[in-house]
């Protein structure tokens, strides 16, 4: 999956023109069709303005489920999720956040390569 067919799905179905994405994110429009066409892949803080923007979880940018499943672990486990989408709130809200920062301080290319490696997993 490239980020930038998913972006582009996620915004028509919402019924948004680039114009829209530009007005409700603050980025130009250029840098929008650049990004659903491949040419330059966007950071996290600006992934997270794209999702703010089409009103959905910020996971939903990376894949087609509704909600997911939230694995269990030490890091993820929190009693009170009962049915809320993850990362929307309590303590799953704090680990994407911490999840987050920890993205945006590495390197453009890595960023890709771990996306790549991301949807080879979810492939599998």
């Amino acid at each position: 999956m490239e980020i930038g067919n998913r972006l582009r799905e996620l915004r028509e179905e919402k019924k948004y023109s680039q114009g829209d994405i530009e007005k409700r994110t603050g980025l130009l429009r250029c840098y929008v069709s650049r990004v659903e066409n491949g040419h330059t892949t966007p950071s996290v803080d600006t992934l997270e303005k794209w999702a703010r923007a089409l009103e959905i979880p910020m996971y939903r940018l990376f894949t087609s489920a509704e909600k997911v499943k939230v694995p269990s672990g030490a890091a993820m486990k929190n009693s009170r999720l009962s049915g809320d989408e993850f990362g929307i709130k309590g303590k799953d809200a704090a680990y994407l956040t911490t999840l987050t920062k920890s993205l945006a301080k590495i390197s453009r290319r890595d960023r890709e390569v771990l996306l790549k490696f991301t949807a080879t997993l979810t492939r599998t």
